[in-house]
């Protein structure tokens, strides 16, 4: 684990009645899950589908008897995918809590946030990249200047290319980013619509697993310094800190166990159709997860790092200016 923040690099972090939302309503959640004393408060997450953690967790009961031990419960609130339409349901008091990076989350940041990040997974060194097909002739980043690359706007996808040309000395401008959605990439990018595509772990095993596509260079080679991070709904941390403390502690000790056996994790619910993963994609999982880190608190080297990211963004001008990323951070480990 991380060391607890120093207060020199944390003191937006040590207060939790400092966050973004502070002056909410004492009641927004008693309508919605009782709110009062000694009722069943209840924590809308985004359904983690057919792998991971809190697959397991919705599967085999685990993460219903971690909360039901501070008094809360799950209530599975659509699905999971990219970080910005989940900030904006946070914004709008329609989740609580939702998984991104620290890329995307940097560019929701920038836009009225009734958000805060509480943990941090280090930067995958494996998982996330850019892809380009075998048989492309794309051997290199410089190979990229004049053509096209699918990523997401703001996000993971468009930061690791442009970090990836920064290191390299090649202007942005030199090569063409599509925009699109990571779900509606896939058939673009098989398709030969584009050339390469900047993608994380989630959409990579499946094009790696089929034999056809590779990563150009992964985000040991980039120098990626995109986090993934755990938010939460500003008021709802401000009314129930335990609860925000049990899911940390939940998230970080099964995230440990995911490292060592991956497979456990994995087709959690079927092993067949859409959603299961099979085959060759099946071994790349496996060794992403074990390259990966686990969910710990925020500690200060980390606030640096994201620091760096906001700075870059600001530069790149995906952002028009630097995001305060530490105005918007929690020390969980300091919650009660």
């Amino acid at each position: 684990m991380r060391p607890l923040p120093a207060l020199t690099a944390l003191t937006a972090l040590a207060a939790l009645v400092t966050l973004t939302a502070c002056g909410a309503d004492p009641a927004a959640d008693s309508g919605r899950s009782g709110g009062a004393k000694g009722a069943t408060v209840t924590v809308r997450i985004p359904d983690p589908g057919n792998s991971g953690v809190l697959a397991r967790g919705k599967q085999d009961g685990s993460l219903d008897k971690a909360l039901a031990a501070v008094g809360a419960k799950v209530a599975w609130t659509g699905s999971a995918g990219p970080f910005a339409p989940a900030a904006q349901a946070m914004n709008a008091d329609q989740l609580d809590f939702a998984t991104g990076s620290i890329t995307s989350g940097i560019t929701s940041l920038s836009q009225n946030p009734g958000f805060a990040f509480f943990t941090a997974t280090d930067p995958d060194p494996v998982g996330e990249g850019i892809l380009v097909r075998e048989g492309s002739g794309i051997d290199s980043v410089r190979d990229l200047v004049g053509r096209k690359v699918a990523v997401n706007k703001g996000g993971t996808g468009e930061y690791l290319l442009l970090k990836a040309l920064a290191k390299e000395g090649i202007p942005a401008d030199r090569v063409e980013r599509v925009y699109l959605r990571p779900d509606q990439t896939a058939a673009v990018f098989n398709a030969g619509q584009v050339d390469a595509w900047a993608v994380w772990s989630t959409y990579a095993v499946a094009e790696i697993g089929s034999g056809k596509a590779r990563f150009l260079v992964d985000g040991k080679a980039i120098g990626s310094d995109n986090y993934s991070l755990n938010a939460v709904r500003s008021d709802f941390a401000k009314e129930h800190p335990a609860i925000v403390k049990a899911l940390y502690r939940y998230l970080h000790d099964n995230s440990a166990k995911e490292r060592k056996d991956p497979a456990a994790y994995l087709n959690v619910f079927t092993d067949a159709g859409p959603t299961a993963v099979t085959g060759k994609a099946k071994e790349v999982q496996i060794g992403f997860t074990r390259e990966g880190g686990t969910v710990d608190p925020i500690g200060p080297e980390d606030v640096a790092r994201f620091k760096t990211v906001a700075g870059f963004y600001a530069d790149q001008k995906v952002t028009p200016d630097t995001v305060d990323v530490a105005a918007h951070l929690l020390d969980v480990e300091s919650l009660s």
